[in-house]
């Protein structure tokens, strides 16, 4: 395997410890317009966006009737309750200050809003550490799909051959893989090594700061 020349990081789950919180957001908007839905049931689906994880619980004729106002409300909720009590998980800027260093180019692929995104990367201190950065905004489809993928590849000018996914689900390594780009699994994000590895991440780690402590020997510095 060739040396990669960009890593691209997922955010939620990844970087930052926000899957909870973002289940949270969502289960109170499922409960808040009539769906009896579980925290555990929303905590799965937390990765996709808003358009894959909605028609999870409701019907098409649901999703018509409510399904923007839902994720509205559940945006408005999470913003306000909830954005401020994210946190970025140990050794994340150290991380990215890494893979710098070892010549690579940093992307961030969410499935968040933009404006989110932006939140995100200045909670985490990395701002000034990414290069590349896209968001739901930027993809017709959010994970699982490729779409966001892509579209890193594409401003990054590179093959997917050329990358390294850094994510927490399956989703992240069902995307990568359709774009042909490798995946690193960590297990911070609550997914199992098991379902990490089932989906294609080729390498698990337990985080971002075991991932730095073993760096030379992972798939960014090979």
């Amino acid at each position: 395997m060739k040396h990669p020349k960009a890593a691209i990081f997922d955010l939620d789950g990844t970087l930052l410890d926000s899957v909870d919180l973002h289940a949270l957001a969502w289960q109170e908007a499922m409960l808040q317009f009539g769906h009896d839905v579980s925290f555990e049931q929303v905590r799965s689906q937390i990765g996709k966006g808003g358009d894959k994880l909605i028609p999870a619980f409701l019907s098409a004729d649901e999703q018509r009737e409510h399904g923007k106002d839902l994720e509205e409300w559940r945006g408005n909720r999470f913003k306000n309750e909830y954005l401020p009590l994210v946190r970025p998980f140990s050794a994340v800027p150290d991380l990215l200050r890494r893979v710098r260093g070892a010549g690579l180019r940093i992307a961030v692929a969410s499935s968040a809003k933009k404006d989110e995104v932006d939140k995100y990367l200045d909670i985490a201190g990395i701002t000034d550490l990414v290069d590349v950065t896209t968001s739901s905004d930027d993809a017709e489809e959010s994970k699982p799909a490729p779409d966001i993928f892509n579209v890193v590849l594409k401003k990054l000018k590179i093959d997917g051959a050329d990358a390294v996914v850094i994510g927490d689900t399956p989703y992240d390594a069902e995307a990568a893989r359709k774009a042909g780009v490798r995946t690193v699994g960590v297990l911070c994000g609550g997914f199992s090594e098991d379902e990490l590895r089932k989906a294609g991440c080729a390498e698990v780690y337990p985080g971002p700061a075991a991932l730095l402590a073993c760096f030379e020997r992972s798939m960014l510095c090979n």
